[in-house]
């Protein structure tokens, strides 16, 4: 079976995460951001700045659409 992502995406993934542990990790184009103060998001800035750097990481996840409207609730 295939790598889902590259050596070096799991390296940038891991430096994320080191920097969120130290608390110098922020958010936002540029750093310019709040704090991040979760695990989900460092490894999401992460995976984002792998991406930018053009290495082996799968495309962000699509939200997927119901087709009609709201859903009827049962009596």
């Amino acid at each position: 079976m295939a790598r889902r992502y590259s050596k070096s995406a799991s390296k940038d993934v891991e430096r994320a995460v080191k920097k969120e542990k130290k608390g110098t990790l922020r958010s936002g184009k540029g750093g310019k951001g709040g704090k991040v103060t979760s695990r989900k998001q460092a490894i999401a800035i992460g995976l984002s700045e792998a991406r930018a750097k053009g290495k082996k990481v799968p495309k962000k996840a699509k939200s997927k659409k119901r087709k009609g409207g709201k859903k009827k609730k049962k009596k």
